[in-house]
């Protein structure tokens, strides 16, 4: 990863983490490009060994200003992923950083208006929320519907934020917020990060708006969903609610 992004101005990073993804990742890099509004992405490639990161750097050719991969040695998480991706945004000047899967579960039609909500509606962190406007997915089997929507339930509950889809992974932040957090005391790894980070945000009095998407399941690879996420998730709303979060130094 030698190349860094010039120009940037109102500038917007899309951060991608992978783990095998051979069949999803040239079609979301190019759908991303596909929009206006000069959108950058930053994958983070868990050493999947599929191949995945060979695809990456075949398409930097192609788009050497647009498109950048930090590789990691192996599965290390997926709050992890994204601590490396923000850290590395909020280094190389990016104002508006997103979080987004790799297999079209989030559309990428919908960044720009989680940008919109951001950088026109005054949020400060903008979240793609399946539940704000009743249940919105599809193709998942009901279980994980219902474990998916009341673990949100549970979360509001415990936290006291007024979130409704609180495990979310498709958001858009100001460079503000993540640059007021303290990264390096995010604890979870798993799901239970989404919901470390937004309640970290909630309880720094940023301003938090959800925008209705159509969350679709995966068609093509292997989800990297386990019980063990939801364990972590679990026990770690837990302990967040007694621990005492300040502003990074």
């Amino acid at each position: 990863m030698d190349r860094t992004p010039t120009g940037l101005n109102d500038s917007k990073a899309v951060i991608i983490p992978t783990y095998n993804e051979k069949e999803n990742i040239e079609k979301i890099i190019r759908a991303v490009f596909d929009l206006e509004g000069d959108y950058h992405i930053i994958i983070i490639d868990d050493g999947s060994p599929d191949g995945t990161a060979d695809i990456v750097r075949n398409l930097q050719k192609e788009f050497p200003d647009r498109l950048f991969m930090i590789g990691r040695s192996g599965k290390l998480g997926l709050g992890t992923a994204y601590i490396t991706g923000f850290k590395w945004a909020l280094a190389h000047g990016y104002e508006y950083i997103f979080e987004m899967d790799a297999d079209f579960s989030h559309n990428p039609e919908d960044l720009p208006r989680l940008y919109r909500t951001c950088s026109v509606e005054g949020a400060d962190l903008a979240i793609g929320s399946r539940y704000c406007n009743g249940v919105s997915v599809i193709n998942w089997p009901i279980g994980r519907v219902v474990m998916s929507y009341f673990a949100s339930v549970y979360v509001r509950t415990v936290l006291g934020m007024k979130v409704y889809d609180t495990t979310a992974g498709f958001k858009c932040y100001r460079r503000k917020v993540l640059e007021t957090i303290d990264l390096d005391r995010i604890r979870l790894k798993g799901y239970g990060f989404q919901i470390e980070m937004k309640y970290t945000t909630f309880r720094l009095g940023f301003r938090i708006r959800e925008v209705p998407i159509i969350f679709v399941d995966r068609k093509e690879g292997t989800s990297k969903m386990s019980s063990g996420i939801f364990g972590e998730a679990f026990w770690g709303v837990l302990g967040m609610r007694f621990r005492k979060i300040r502003p990074k130094a």
